[in-house]
Parts: C-alpha cells; sequence; structure tokens
C-alpha cells in the first residue's frame, strides 16, 4: 500500500555505493553511479529503497512498470524490507530511467543507491515513528475529523443540519458538506494510488476503493434521493486507518532488521603511518575508507568496526550480536574478531580481514534480507488463492449491483451498498501480508538470538521436522580432543604421569599428544630435559627424559616391551584422577567421577593379599568402550601409568535431545563416520534413539535419504564442511559454528552462529510457532472474509459498511499483524524447560 508522505525512510547497509558522493541524477551522474553498482555476469545491479513498497500488489505494480522498460534484465522485489534490486543493460537504460519507472507505478524512491537519498528523502525519519508524522496520517486524521462532525450534525442536535446549498433541484445539508471534505481529505491518496493501478492494470485495493469512494460519491451528487455521503466519508477514513495500521506493522518489522544494519559501527579508528620515520597516528575514517590488512584500533566500551584478527592486546569480547551469547570470549593476539561485536575491557589492535559490506555482519543481514526470497508453502498457496479470491468477489459485487435489483428485487440503493461492502471484502491483504510479516519477525528475531535462517521455507519446514540427524564430532561433542582420566601406577601420581607424557608428547604432531601437552600446562607440570626422540609408527613415542628412555603409547606398544598387562598397581588407593570428564547435564554427583576411577573399580583383582592391583587388560576395554583413546606411560621397567583421552560430549547435548523430543521430534538419530564402539558410547550418553557409525560422506547421504523416505520432513544438524552432501540432501541443513565460516553460511539452510547446541530446540520452537501463527493468520483471516462474503448478500441480514470495513479490513490487518509480531518476542530462554 502507498501513501504521499514525505518523511520516508531511508534504508540500506554497508554497499559499496554508500561511499560514492550524492549524484544530482543527471546522466553524467548515473555514469558515474553505475560504476559503483555490483556488475553482474548479465549487467549492472542497483538496489532501490522504495519504503512506501509494503504489500505484494504494490510489488506487483512496480514489477509490471519495469517489466515496460528496455534493458531491465531481471528483478527482485521485496515489499517486506521496501527495496528493488534490479539487473539492467547500463547501455540500454541508465539508473534515472529506473527510478522514474519505479515512480511510474506511484512508489517514490527513497534511496537509488548512489550515496544520496532522492528529492528531499535524505532528512527522512525512518521507521515506524515516521507513518504517525505523515502526510497520510495527518489527512487521515483530518478526514476522521470531518467525519466526526459529519455524524454529530447529522445524528445530533436539532436545528444543526440544514441546508448549506441547493443545486440541480437538491440540496446540500451540512452533514452532506462535511462528509465530502471527509472525502476529499482522505480519498485524494486513495485515487491517486488508484490511479496508478488501473494503469498498470492491478486489481488491487487501492483500485477496488478508488471505485468504491468514486461511484459512492458520485451518485451521491448526481442520483436525487440518494445519499452515500457518509459511505463514502467512512470508507475514506477507515481505508486510509487500515493503511496506516498496516504500514507502521510493517515498518516494525522493518525496523527489527534495520537493528541488525545498526550493530556495526560507521567510523573506525585506523593506525597509520606519517612517514619515513615510522611514526604512527590514529586518524578515524568511515570503514568503507579502510582496506584490507590496515590496523583499527580498539578501546574498551567500543563496537569492533570491521572483521579482523588481533595483533595487539587483548580483551574480552561480547560477540552477541553474532552468535546470541552475552557472556563475552577472551581474545588475544591471533584471535578472530568480528564487525558489531563489543570490546568489554582492554585495548585491541585488530587486523582487518574483510572489506566493509564484506564483513560477518553484513552478509548475516544479506542474507535475512535475502530470506523473504524463498517463499513458504503457505505463502504461495494464498498468492495463488488471491489470484482467484479477488476477481470472484469483484464479480460478485458487480452481480450484487447491477443483476441483484433486477432478479431478486429490492432497493437498488440497498444493493449498491453492498456492492460496495463486496469490493471491500475482495481485498486480499490481510491474509496476504500475514505470512511474510510473519516469517521477516522470525527471521529477524533468530538472528538477534544468534541463528541464521536462510529463507521462510526453511523456517516452515524446520517446524514440520519429523526427525533429526546429528552429526557426532564437533556436533554433538566439541570436536577438540581432551585428557579426561589420568591414573597413576606403581608408585607414580598424576603430576609424575603427566609430567613423562607431556615431556614425550611435546615433540609429537599427533592430536592426541597435543591434548596431553595441553592438559599438562593447565596443570602446572614442571618440564622435562628430552633427547632421541623417536616415533614408533602406529604404536607411540619414545624419548630419553633426563637420560632415561620412557614411552608413551598404545598398551600394544607395552605389551610388545615385556609388560604383563594383566598385572598392575595403583598408586596410594587414589584410582584415578578425572581430568576434565565433560558433564552432560544427567549425572547425579556420585557419578560425576572419572571413567577411569570406574574402569579400574570394576577391574579383576590379580592379588588375594592386596586390593591396589589391576588387570588392565579389563581396564582398558572399559575406557575404550566409553570413546576414550587410552596411552600407556612408562619406562622400559615399569608402566607409569594411564592417560585416557576422548572428543568429550558437548555439556548440553543431552538436553537438546531431550528438549526435542518433548517438543514432539519423534525420530532423533547421530550419524558419524567415528568407530562403532566410540559411536555407541556417545549415542548411550546424549540419548539418541539410534546411532551409524563408519560411515563416508556418501553413505551419510543415502542415510539421510533413507530418513526422509521414512519421516518425510529431516533435519540434519553437522559442522557445515565435512557434512556439506549431507546437509544439501536434508530438509533442512544445520550447521554449527557458523561464525567466520564462509562455507557453513553458504551451504547451509541454517546456521547457528555460536558453537552453542542448545539453539537447536530454540529453532525448532520458533519455527514451530511461526507455522501455527501462519495458519492462524490465514485461515482467521480467510473465515472472516469467506463469511462476510457469505452474509452481505443475504437479503435478510443488515451488514453496515462501517463493520465491512472494520472486521474485514482494519481489524483484520491489525489482528493479522500483531500476532505475527509476537514471534519476535519468543526467545532462546523460553526453551529452557
Amino acid at each position: 500500500m502507498t501513501d504521499d508522505d514525505p518523511d520516508r525512510s531511508q534504508r540500506g547497509g554497508h554497499d559499496a555505493t554508500d561511499a560514492t558522493e550524492a549524484c544530482c541524477g543527471s546522466d553524467g551522474c548515473d555514469a558515474a553511479a553505475e560504476a559503483a553498482s555490483d556488475a553482474t555476469g548479465e549487467g549492472t545491479e542497483v538496489r532501490f529503497s522504495v519504503p512506501e513498497m509494503d504489500c505484494s500488489s504494490c510489488a506487483g505494480k512496480v514489477d509490471a512498470a519495469l517489466a515496460d522498460r528496455e534493458g531491465v534484465v531481471a528483478t527482485d522485489l521485496r515489499p517486506t524490507t521496501g527495496t528493488a534490486k534490479i539487473t539492467y543493460d547500463a547501455e540500454r537504460t541508465t539508473r534515472s530511467e529506473l527510478v522514474a519507472a519505479v515512480e511510474s507505478a506511484g512508489y517514490p524512491v527513497a534511496d537509488d543507491g548512489s550515496g544520496g537519498a532522492s528529492g528531499d528523502e535524505s532528512d527522512a525519519a525512518g521507521g515506524t515513528a515516521s507513518v504517525l508524522r505523515s502526510d497520510r496520517a495527518k489527512k487521515t486524521a483530518l478526514s476522521g475529523l470531518f467525519l466526526g462532525l459529519g455524524l454529530l450534525v447529522q445524528f445530533g442536535p436539532a436545528g444543526l443540519n440544514g441546508s448549506l446549498v441547493g443545486f440541480a433541484g437538491r440540496e446540500l445539508l451540512v452533514a452532506d458538506a462535511l462528509y465530502l471534505l471527509a472525502v476529499l481529505a482522505g480519498g485524494q491518496v486513495i485515487v491517486r494510488n488508484g490511479y496508478y493501478s488501473a494503469k498498470n492494470l492491478s486489481l488491487d485495493i487501492d483500485f477496488l476503493m478508488s471505485v468504491a469512494i468514486l461511484s459512492a460519491t458520485g451518485i451521491s451528487l448526481v442520483v436525487p434521493d440518494l445519499h452515500f455521503y457518509v459511505e463514502a466519508a467512512s470508507l475514506a477514513f477507515l481505508f486510509n486507518v487500515a493503511e496506516l495500521l498496516e504500514r507502521y506493522s510493517v515498518d516494525r518489522a522493518r525496523d527489527s532488521l534495520e537493528e541488525l544494519l545498526t550493530l556495526s559501527p560507521d567510523i573506525a579508528t585506523v593506525r597509520r603511518a606519517t612517514g619515513a620515520d615510522g611514526e604512527f597516528e590514529r586518524v578515524e575514517r568511515p570503514v568503507e575508507a579502510v582496506a584490507v590488512g590496515e590496523t583499527v584500533l580498539v578501546e574498551p566500551g567500543e563496537k569492533i568496526p570491521m572483521d579482523g584478527t588481533v595483533v595487539e592486546g587483548s580483551s574480552a569480547v561480547n560477540q552477541a550480536p553474532i552468535t546470541g551469547e552475552s557472556v563475552p570470549v577472551d581474545k588475544s593476539v591471533g584471535d578472530e574478531v568480528f564487525a558489531g561485536t563489543i570490546n568489554e575491557q582492554g585495548f585491541l589492535a585488530v587486523e582487518t580481514t574483510a572489506e566493509a559490506g564484506d564483513t560477518t555482519i553484513d552478509r548475516i543481514v544479506e542474507l535475512v534480507e535475502d530470506a523473504q526470497a524463498n517463499k513458504t508453502e503457505r505463502e504461495q498457496f494464498v498468492e495463488r488463492f488471491a489470484d482467484y479470491y479477488t476477481p470472484a468477489v469483484v464479480a460478485a459485487a458487480l452481480a450484487a449491483t447491477f443483476v441483484a435489483p433486477v432478479v431478486l428485487g429490492g432497493g437498488w440503493a440497498t444493493w449498491f451498498v453492498r456492492g460496495i461492502s463486496l469490493l471491500v471484502v475482495a481485498c486480499p491483504c490481510a491474509f496476504v501480508i500475514s505470512t511474510p510479516v510473519t516469517v521477516v519477525s522470525g527471521v529477524t528475531s533468530a538472528a538477534k538470538n544468534g541463528v541464521l535462517i536462510k529463507g521462510g521455507n526453511h523456517l516452515e519446514a524446520m517446524g514440520e521436522v519429523d526427525a533429526v540427524a546429528f552429526d557426532k564430532t564437533g556436533t554433538l561433542t566439541t570436536g577438540e580432543l581432551s585428557v579426561t582420566d589420568v591414573v597413576g601406577l606403581n608408585g607414580n601420581d598424576e603430576a609424575d604421569v603427566l609430567q613423562c607424557a607431556r615431556a614425550i608428547e611435546r615433540r609429537s604432531e599427533h592430536p592426541i599428544g597435543d591434548a596431553i601437552v595441553a592438559h599438562a600446562d593447565g596443570r602446572g607440570v614442571d618440564d622435562r630435559d628430552v633427547t632421541d626422540f623417536e616415533s614408533i609408527t602406529g604404536k607411540g613415542v619414545r624419548a630419553d627424559l633426563d637420560g632415561r628412555t620412557h614411552y608413551a603409547g598404545k598398551p600394544g606398544l607395552f605389551a610388545d616391551l615385556g609388560f604383563d598387562l594383566d598385572h598392575v598397581h595403583l598408586t596410594g588407593g587414589a584410582a584415578a584422577t578425572d581430568g576434565g570428564l565433560a558433564s552432560d547435564g544427567s549425572e547425579t554427583a556420585s557419578d560425576r567421577r572419572s571413567d577411569g576411577g570406574v574402569a579400574v573399580e570394576a577391574a579383576r583383582r590379580p592379588c588375594e593379599d592386596r586390593d591396589d592391583c589391576v588387570d588392565l587388560l579389563e581396564t582398558v576395554p572399559r575406557l575404550q568402550s566409553a570413546g576414550k583413546t587410552v596411552v600407556l606411560v612408562g619406562t622400559d621397567e615399569e608402566i607409569e601409568g594411564v592417560v585416557a583421552i576422548a572428543d568429550e560430549v558437548r555439556p548440553e547435548a543431552r538436553r537438546t535431545v531431550e528438549r526435542l523430543r518433548e517438543q514432539g521430534v519423534g525420530h532423533l538419530v547421530m550419524l558419524t563416520g567415528d568407530n562403532e564402539r566410540t559411536a555407541r558410547a556417545v549415542a548411550e550418553r546424549v540419548g539418541v534413539d539410534d546411532f551409524a557409525a563408519d560411515l563416508l560422506p556418501e553413505e551419510k547421504v543415502d542415510r539421510v535419504e533413507a530418513l526422509r523416505e521414512e519421516y518425510d520432513t529431516v533435519a540434519m544438524v553437522g559442522d557445515g564442511i565435512n557434512d556439506a552432501p549431507a546437509l544439501a540432501t536434508a530438509t533442512v541443513g544445520v550447521a554449527m559454528g557458523a561464525a567466520g565460516t564462509d562455507t557453513a553460511l553458504e551451504t547451509a539452510d541454517v546456521a547457528l552462529m555460536g558453537d552453542d547446541l542448545s539453539k537447536l530446540p530454540y529453532l525448532h520452537r520458533l519455527a514451530r510457532t511461526g507455522n501455527g501463527i501462519i495458519r492462524q493468520n490465514v485461515w482467521g483471516s480467510l473465515l472472516v472474509k469467506a463469511a462476510l462474503a457469505v452474509a452481505i448478500p443475504l437479503p435478510f441480514v443488515a451488514v453496515p459498511l462501517w463493520f465491512v470495513v472494520l472486521a474485514g479490513d482494519v481489524g483484520m490487518t491489525t489482528a493479522v499483524t500483531a500476532n505475527a509480531m509476537r514471534l519476535a518476542r519468543l526467545g532462546p530462554d523460553a526453551t529452557n524447560g
């Protein structure tokens, strides 16, 4: 819908064109501006901000106007964000001609992408506040005032409604004159928009309301004894109210997206060399003027302006704008940071790795905006239905006006009012707008909470998921090896075991060695001198520590050295120490001891006269059955200890699985390329219904296809890189930890920006709630429209025109959009049982 509001907002992100100077609109300026546009393989792409284009019929008129323009290659019109992306041949048309084409449909271009707003739009106040200050709002208020005065004069004290003027054998009463003023004040913008609809052959609400208002007014002025002034005035006022409410609701949805655009600062403090003497100075520059490789400086409390890598300083950074997690993350030299995140404490110097417009937050905004292009099945159904509904009801209105009085009898005036009422009901706006507003509300709300949904169709599908397949490594587990257990043997305590293991493994390049070294460093274990390091392929490593040969490796290595693995002695009665075993949230306090301790206690005791003897041939398999890798440490004379390493289960994994099951997901399965023993241990720990191990990437695809055959709608959750084929095969592909990962952002349908699996139940609930809201809106509005369409022609039912407008247009539009905005209030906390 449209208005003639001069206070239209300018919208847009960090485009390359933002850095150019404002254009005067001449052909020469067009040429310069086109150089700043995105060149594609098929032509030049520009993006216009058209804030008054806020419904599908509006987009239809703009599309029709552009279709007549020579040189237009493709159009992408998005009424929920008020933007138009146009690809054109720069040799056959110009930017200013495209602006003229859009505006010929009745929709002023607030920003033509040349770096400055069009006309008076540069000072426009954006958002919902501008709707209330618009010219249309003022004219609507004036129209309502005249309508109210007219009703007061007509139905108020006697003597007020006298004759004002006589013409053509009839009188114009004071109330009639006030109603005409109400029509003039409110009807001007409606008729103007109706003209553009007729010009573009669009049978939309603007055209229908223009016909209704002009017909009611014209007949009242021309035909004696027929007075439809109050009907015309009511239509003009109430329809404008409906349009303003709809525009307000759409702008609320747009404002939620606008908040994403304002996350990243426009100005960066850059450290630049002042001359050959090596001196540096701090200069403030627009982010568009900062090149990749330059160093930006970020003080405590400031937002980081660009994606980059920390080259100096350390601090805690709030990454909530990207990941949705409010707990700050420690950052130091070498760590990656994102534009729009907040430096909480210390000073940071950041070397930029992406230009403005290509940062992670920019890509998120772009993908959120693109999400509306992928329409849900319900939205496509509504649009197909509207193609038949509106012409059918218009035909019924014409029949009621011209045929019914002859066939059914009754007053012509009565059937005329019924015909106008049917024209009001013919508008499908309420149920057409219900789905896109809900999608925008849900997608932007999810983005603020660290979940990127790349289309309304994916949001809809996620709410219908019957089965979820999880990858293991990096999804249900952390994807990083860590030490879970250390068992001291033969008089050696934990520190002794870690000291030897760290010294030997420090020169190893194996991930298991890295995990042992990192764990020992965290415990502050002292270093030892290492010489004669040697890797024993497939078995382990050996090295001399302080002149004595030590080994670290598989149990088979020590069996080859001649050790009796079925008989070793524990140290000091302390069976095992927990090396940081992750709790899945389901254990009791007594359960939170190391699996090493459990395995040792359960092992057979070889000696009858002492209780510190342990059979490693039983202990090691028990640890391995828990999904752990076992490393023995010792010399050529004794085994000093056991170290267990595992890819730990995420603390939130079990609760995530439980929550999804509570929310109605019927089947939860884990797919992994890991061995069956490890897969079984993880599957039992997180509580999935089934698992499949030893799978190659193509076999994961086969498994997902089998799930789709059985459960129809399937979500696959993985890392977005190794699992890309399976993600693409699933109905919905969900990538974990996508922040800073271009591949995940591009391949997945949904991306969890933070490395937090607990956002998955939130995503499912958001999608399911969104589907429910869409169903309520579509069927609720259809029922109201259908009830009115049936009741209006019935001779024994009197449906006032004002009620038709309020219930079928104003009230329904308000109810639908208010219901859709409920989705914006649903946050992750709502899923925390």
